[in-house]
């Protein structure tokens, strides 16, 4: 251990201060459109040419450019007719719109949505409850009525959460080998990114999408093509609704939205649907070894991917 001496503690304060400013540079950037100027181009541009493609003021474009240089997000060419700005490859690959890799959608959701919510978390943590009601003026009991408030925020959030299992989606489903499991239900599947990986993994498998019926006629609409016959739907909640039976149940990004007493309330009704030799699958930034426990899931396996989210899958 090292002594307090070691410690940068100014250094430490400006730099979480900083947090703020840094992720909304990058927001910014990719919500006026820099980095899909850019690739769309095929060449640096300088600051003025942005600006001008962008329909925004000179100054205030050579300043967001400037701090996109020092995220790494952009680089420089110093050329006789002054400086000119290109993508890096982070960029191209992660905040374009068009590459299957783009996370610009829950970079859009966070900017625009979550950070409403994170802005009153002085009063979330005296209350003990989420701030959907001061942040959007609708019921903060329910978290998806605020998500699914209006038809542009579902489509906003389903939009991000696919970007995120196009690069993460494939590591949580390969943590363990799921192939001997042939009728998987995908709980609270949403726009299908998962499950599009999955049977592409698997595929021998067919997964079953369960999600609100307005989720469903999104995803069907949007983002799940018909083609894809491995993927089918069902409509219905969850937590009220009875869960057909399968062989594995996937619940990614799930239980960390509810409290202990509802997340076993869930994983016992999963529990109960699951066929003998069957499991379930946790994908989470957290793990819920405990709950599975509870449930009744015996044989329980832990992997950490190195990812945003490690896998947990308990066996019956």
């Amino acid at each position: 251990m090292g002594s307090t001496e070691d410690l940068d503690y100014p250094q430490i304060i400006v730099q979480y201060s900083n947090g703020f400013l840094i992720s909304k540079v990058m927001f910014t950037a990719c919500e006026l459109g820099v980095f899909d100027l850019l690739l769309e181009s095929g060449k640096p541009l300088s600051s003025d040419a942005i600006a001008a493609g962008l329909g925004a003021s000179t100054m205030g474009m050579r300043r967001l450019l400037d701090a996109c240089v020092g995220l790494k997000l952009l680089a420089v060419e110093m050329t006789q007719e002054g400086v000119l700005y290109r993508n890096t490859e982070i960029s191209n690959i992660y905040l374009t719109k068009s590459s299957p890799k783009s996370q610009y959608h829950i970079m859009m959701y966070y900017s625009n949505t979550v950070y409403l919510c994170w802005q009153y978390l002085a009063d979330a943590v005296r209350e003990g409850r989420n701030q959907y009601e001061r942040a959007f003026g609708v019921s903060s009991k329910d978290p998806f009525g605020a998500m699914y408030r209006s038809d542009e925020e579902m489509l906003k959030f389903m939009a991000g959460q696919n970007s995120v299992w196009s690069i993460c989606g494939r590591d949580v489903l390969a943590a363990f080998d799921l192939s001997p499991f042939r009728q998987i239900y995908d709980l609270g599947g949403g726009g299908g990114a998962l499950a599009q990986e999955c049977v592409s993994l698997y595929p021998n498998s067919t997964v079953t999408i369960y999600d609100l019926p307005k989720v469903v006629q999104v995803a069907k609409e949007q983002f799940v093509s018909p083609e894809e016959r491995q993927i089918t739907f069902h409509e219905g909640d969850f937590f009220n609704d009875s869960i057909p039976e399968a062989e594995l149940y996937i619940l990614s990004k799930i239980l960390h939205d509810w409290d202990d007493d509802k997340c076993k309330q869930l994983l016992a009704k999963v529990y109960k649907a699951c066929k003998p030799g069957g499991g379930v699958l946790l994908v989470e930034s957290l793990l819920y070894s405990k709950l599975l426990e509870a449930a009744g899931f015996g044989v329980i396996q832990v992997k950490r991917t190195g990812k945003l989210y490690d896998a947990v899958l308990g066996r019956k």
